[in-house]
């Protein structure tokens, strides 16, 4: 048996060596992810019995958060996370993805690489920060342009009328909209340049412009990111605290429109855990947590299955 054997035959099992430490590593890091995950679930539910055994189900379903009589529910502050997340996620995902294909796609390098760079510098902006912005630029901004000319416009519509205060459901939207921008734009950008040049290529051999080329080669292999990039800046828009709850009112009632002022979970917990009574207020702020906790893990799922269905087809071509 020459050397050449002997030295093939070694340098083959330390590569199967390599390969195994590498994998056991990597299912134990899984693993102990998901045990974290399930770990704070736990934690959370167990400080949170006593709300549980008091109210059970109609916790989440309650609309009434009165410490003095001990009744809480949990519905005005699920609605109000809800629907701050939709209203960033409807106002953001557009801008953000067009805003991708923009950078990766048609902006010459000069202007693209110091776009990129602002862009991700935004994200690095702390959410205090933003939320004075938004409390003292934004607000009134918003309020005696957008939300007033929308109210004298459409204010017939029962979910669009009432008074514009700035400071509200619709304020809040848009500070998350500013916050998860960075997050699409990033992850939709890098997705989009992974994209083989084959793929371009051939389609500006049949003769397709550019546009078609971006709608019919680009977009379509790179969509299963896209969407990831937007389930990102969704997560982020749930959990949001400071920049939220300086901006929201921090009513606690379930919106009836646009631009009333509400709570979400975050910012219910960030106002009321350092003044809360130990016992059933304090195990009703956590049991908030854990149903936060249960929201983010379903909207993920649901999203992740979206994702999976939509890039179904392009995997298999």
């Amino acid at each position: 048996m020459t050397h050449l054997t002997l030295f093939a035959r070694s340098r083959q099992g330390s590569g199967r060596l390599a390969d195994t430490i590498f994998r056991g590593t990597s299912r134990f890091a899984a693993v102990v992810v998901v045990a974290l995950l399930v770990l704070i679930g736990v934690l959370l539910y167990l400080n949170s019995r006593l709300t549980w055994e008091t109210f059970g189900l109609s916790f989440v379903t309650g609309q009434t958060w009165d410490p003095v009589k001990s009744i809480y529910g949990a519905l005005p502050f699920i609605a109000g996370t809800i629907l701050a997340a939709l209203i960033a996620v409807i106002l953001a995902a557009p801008i953000g993805i067009f805003t991708a294909i923009y950078l990766s796609e048609l902006a010459p390098p000069r202007l693209a690489t110091p776009l990129t760079f602002m862009i991700e510098l935004l994200a690095a902006i702390p959410s205090v920060v933003i939320g004075l912005w938004g409390v003292f630029i934004l607000a009134p901004f918003l309020r005696d342009t957008v939300e007033s000319r929308i109210v004298s416009i459409v204010g017939w519509i029962p979910f669009l009328g009432g008074p514009a205060y700035g400071v509200g459901l619709f304020s809040a939207g848009v500070i998350l909209t500013i916050m998860i921008l960075p997050t699409i734009v990033t992850i939709s950008r890098e997705v989009i340049q992974a994209v083989p040049g084959s793929q371009r290529e051939a389609m500006f051999a049949l003769g397709a412009t550019r546009w078609e080329v971006i709608r019919r080669a680009v977009v379509p292999f790179a969509r299963s990111g896209v969407i990831g990039a937007v389930i990102l800046g969704l997560g982020r828009a749930l959990g949001e605290t400071m920049a939220v709850t300086m901006v929201i009112g921090n009513r606690d009632a379930i919106p009836g429109g646009l631009f009333d002022q509400t709570q979400t979970i975050a910012s219910k917990i960030a106002t009321s855990f350092s003044e809360a009574q130990v016992g059933i207020e304090t195990s009703s702020l956590i049991a908030l947590g854990l149903v936060l906790l249960v929201m983010t893990v379903i909207m993920n799922v649901i999203a992740r299955l979206l994702v999976w269905r939509v890039a179904g087809p392009v995997a298999g071509e």
